[in-house]
Order: structure tokens, then C-alpha cells, then sequence
């Protein structure tokens, strides 16, 4: 008899598949449901799953050795910032060096994830969507959070009115798709990552007859590089226990000396610190604002035809289009409301013990959950490990009460750090979070460990299986 519990995972992105491999490398049996065709989530350009989408000429923004898993390493030969098509390379060969594909059923995706009560414990009824009904003893959702497009609330007067094109960047793939700009007057709204792309993409003179920056507020744009370094290596070389005052402090002089005021290339001053809100990278606009290229103008106040208005009561005529780099929710298809309100989630935050631990239910997981000041991958490797130590019972949980005190801790702490964002939910220090995680690991592991007949979750959903069969 397996004594181990069976496990379903919920999306072969790059989080999935190293769930897979932590899975597999502690011979837990497992399935993997991904709703495409192919692995790599958002980072398979063309992906048919129908929910991600990523543009030609997107790169990472994380350097390599940042982004890559431990145990598999990317190639010397990468470029610092590989762009999408080296990075699902990798992902592709990471599969396929672990041999994961076969414990992969791609175009099934997950429609229902429903808690059962089974000789009083919980076991997982999963429906796909070719009808097919399958049980669990624990759930990895790790489906993502870059698909579920994110649009201003309430709309911004005169927007279904507007006869230029309004799409969000997620639908955005060139500057010919979903909509032919070239040679058009576009404004980019946004201040994160992807209004940097595309609106530098855009200004080239060949393209765009005139780009337009716009945005809520100002943000501290950070080159790819400082110094000739990568920028993003530069916290790994303090401790990661480094009080967070000091690092931002160092930083800020760094920044100061290398690109000096902002509001020198018509940028708004941010209303913020360095370190209060997710980082915005980008090693051209500057440049591209410097060279007139691009034109910031602060939030668009109203729309009337084709003529946009601008909080600072200017205007622009005959625009064809506006490009909402808004973000995204936090989305959970698969969840009943009334599952919803069971695990406290409400709009994008979702209450995690390390950012991966359901207190309500022992053997639901969200892996990847998390916008860290560096990249996911690492993290979700660090978490696949974590959980197939607490599978099998090499890990014990702190208490009830202790996992919200963290939870309540952590919510604190990012709201009197970060300015107010749906995306900030969910913000970690890379090298802190990494720290901190394996610091909880061997406090778990000594925990289980005093633990007479530790059974973190049984494996149930077989006979239970069976006997629906027999039913």
C-alpha cells in the first residue's frame, strides 16, 4: 500500500514544473493538469491555453543567475537578460532532464477544486475540463497571477466613449498585433515593467508616430545596469538579514550618483521610497525620454472622441490608441465562492503562512504566490522542496494560531512598507524571503521530529476512490 498521499498540481508554468520535480524526487505520486498544449505558462509565446500571453520582444528582467532553479542551472552561454524563447528553452529542457512530462496532462484544465469531508480529514475532488472527476489527498495551485487582466475602477470618464483602441498590455504581442500601430499616436498608461517595453518599443522612429507615458504616480526607474553591474545582483552582496533601512539607504546613494533626478527627464518625483514599491526596470527609457522619443504627461483625466485630457489640464488630439499596462488580479477560476470566503481571500490578497500554507486546510498549497523583489522561480523551487518534506512528515507546521500571527505579522509589515497596490499583497524580499524560509524549514523539521506518529495528510482519496467505484 502507498502510504504517501497523491497529489494534484494546478498549471505547468514555471512554478508547476518544479513542484513536479520536488514531487517526483520524494516519490510522491503526483499529477500535473495544464490547460495548454506545452509547458512554460506565460513564457510560451503563443501559449493556446488561452489565459497567457507575453510579446515578441519581451526579456527577462532578472538576471540569470537570479532566475534560475539550484538544481538546474541555465547555461553559461545565456546572456545576462535572455529574452522569452531561451528562457521556455529551459524550462523545456528542465522538464525534460527530470522527466516530467509524463506525470503532465496537457489540454486538461482544472474547472473545479471542491474539499470533501472523508473519515474526518480532507481529501480533494478535482473536475477537469473533459468531465473526468479525480481525487486527491492534497492541492498545489500554482496556476499564476500574471493573466487576469486588471482595469481602473471606476473606468476613467468617456472610456466606452473613446473612438480610438483601448486593450490591456496583456493582449499586447507587436507593434502590428493586436492592433497595426505603426505610424500611429499611442498612449502607454502604466509605470511598471511592461509600459517600459512596449512604450520604449514603440518610440522607435520607425514605428509609432508619437508615444505618450502616462500614470497614477511616479516610480523609481532602475537600470538593468549600475556601475557596469548587474543592478539586481547588488542586494546578494550584503547579508540578507541586512536591517532593510540601511540596504535602502546604501542603494539611494548608489542610484542618486549613477542616474541622478528623475525630474530631469520629466518624470514626476516619486511620492515614495526606493524599496516602497515594486521595482520598475528599465535600462532605455531614460533615454528614450531624454531623446524626446517619448513625452510623460501625468493621468488622463477624461476622454472625448479621440482627443485624451490630462490631469495637468493639457490635452492630445487624434489619438489612436491606449495601452492600460494596469496589471493583474489575483484569480482563482476554479474556487466556489463559498471555498473563497473559507480561505479568507478577498480581492488580491490571499492570507498564506510563508506565502504558501493554507491555515484551514493542511493539504492546500499555493506555490508561486508571491511578487518578490527578484524572481519567482527560485522561490517556487525553495516551496516544492518545503512541500514534499511536509508530505512526508519531515516537516511539521506550528500551530493554528501561531500561522496567523505570522499571516497578520506579515500583512503589517507590507502595509507600512509598501504604498497601497493590489499588487503589493503579495511583495517578498527575494533574499530575505529565501532566507527566512529555510530558517522555518529546520524549525518545522525539528518540530516533526518530536512528534510521535506525525501524519501532516493521510492518504485517503484511494479508498475513497474506490469505493465511489464500487458505488
Amino acid at each position: 500500500m502507498n502510504l504517501k498521499p497523491k497529489v494534484c498540481v494546478i498549471g505547468a508554468g514555471s512554478t508547476g514544473i518544479t513542484i513536479c520535480k520536488a514531487l517526483k524526487d520524494a516519490n510522491i505520486p503526483f499529477d500535473c493538469y495544464e490547460k495548454g498544449s506545452d509547458i512554460g505558462g506565460n513564457w510560451r509565446f503563443g501559449n493556446d491555453n488561452g489565459m497567457s500571453n507575453i510579446y515578441k520582444s519581451l526579456h527577462i528582467n532578472t538576471h540569470r543567475d537570479r532566475m534560475q532553479y539550484e538544481d538546474y542551472p541555465m547555461p553559461k552561454d545565456y546572456p545576462d537578460y535572455p529574452g522569452h524563447d531561451l528562457i521556455l528553452k529551459y524550462f523545456q529542457d528542465y522538464v525534460n532532464h527530470f522527466d516530467l512530462r509524463k506525470h503532465i496532462k496537457f489540454k486538461t484544465g482544472v474547472i473545479k477544486v471542491e474539499p470533501i469531508s472523508y473519515q474526518n480529514e480532507t481529501i480533494w475532488k478535482i473536475t477537469t475540463e473533459k468531465k473526468e472527476i479525480h481525487y486527491y489527498d492534497a492541492v498545489v495551485v500554482a496556476n499564476g497571477h500574471h493573466w487576469a487582466e486588471r482595469w481602473p475602477d471606476p473606468p476613467i470618464p468617456g472610456t466606452e466613449d473613446f473612438k480610438g483602441k483601448i486593450f490591456h498590455s496583456h493582449k499586447y504581442v507587436d507593434p502590428k498585433n493586436p492592433v497595426n500601430l505603426i505610424g500611429k499616436k499611442v498612449i502607454v498608461l502604466g509605470m511598471g515593467n511592461s509600459a517600459m517595453d512596449i512604450a520604449c518599443e514603440l518610440s522607435n522612429k520607425s514605428i509609432a508616430k508619437k508615444v505618450i507615458l502616462t500614470s497614477r504616480r511616479g516610480a523609481w526607474i532602475i537600470p538593468n545596469y549600475m556601475f557596469g553591474y548587474p543592478t539586481d545582483k547588488f542586494p546578494a552582496l550584503m547579508p540578507p538579514v541586512t536591517p532593510y533601512p540601511l540596504q535602502r539607504a546604501i542603494f539611494t546613494i548608489a542610484y542618486k550618483i549613477a542616474i541622478g533626478n528623475l525630474e530631469r527627464f520629466g518624470l514626476p518625483k516619486p511620492d515614495h521610497k526606493i524599496g516602497q514599491a515594486h521595482p520598475t526596470i528599465s535600462q532605455d527609457l531614460l533615454v528614450r525620454l531624454g531623446r524626446g522619443d517619448i513625452i510623460y504627461k501625468p493621468m488622463i483625466e477624461r476622454y472625448e472622441g479621440k482627443t485624451v485630457y490630462f490631469q495637468d489640464g493639457s490635452k492630445e488630439d487624434d489619438v489612436d490608441a491606449v495601452i492600460y499596462c494596469t496589471g493583474y488580479d489575483v484569480k482563482f477560476p476554479f474556487f466556489s465562492d463559498e471555498l473563497m470566503k473559507k480561505l479568507h481571500i478577498e480581492k488580491n490578497y490571499v492570507p498564506l503562512y510563508f506565502r504558501l500554507f493554507t491555515p484551514e486546510f493542511p493539504n492546500l498549497f499555493f506555490a508561486g504566490l508571491v511578487q518578490p523583489l527578484g524572481a519567482i522561480m527560485p522561490i517556487a523551487e525553495r516551496q516544492g522542496k518545503w512541500i514534499a518534506k511536509y508530505l512526508t512528515n519531515q516537516y511539521a507546521l506550528p500551530d493554528y494560531q501561531k500561522m496567523w500571527e505570522w499571516i497578520e505579522s506579515y500583512k503589517k509589515e507590507i502595509s507600512q512598507r509598501y504604498v497601497a497596490s493590489p499588487r503589493h499583497t503579495m511583495q517578498v524580499d527575494f533574499d530575505l524571503f529565501m532566507y527566512l524560509m529555510k530558517k522555518e524549514i529546520k524549525k518545522g523539521e525539528k518540530r516533526a521530529k518530536r512528534i510521535k506518529n506525525l501524519f501532516n495528510v493521510k492518504p485517503l482519496a484511494m479508498n475513497f476512490s474506490k469505493e465511489k467505484i464500487a458505488v
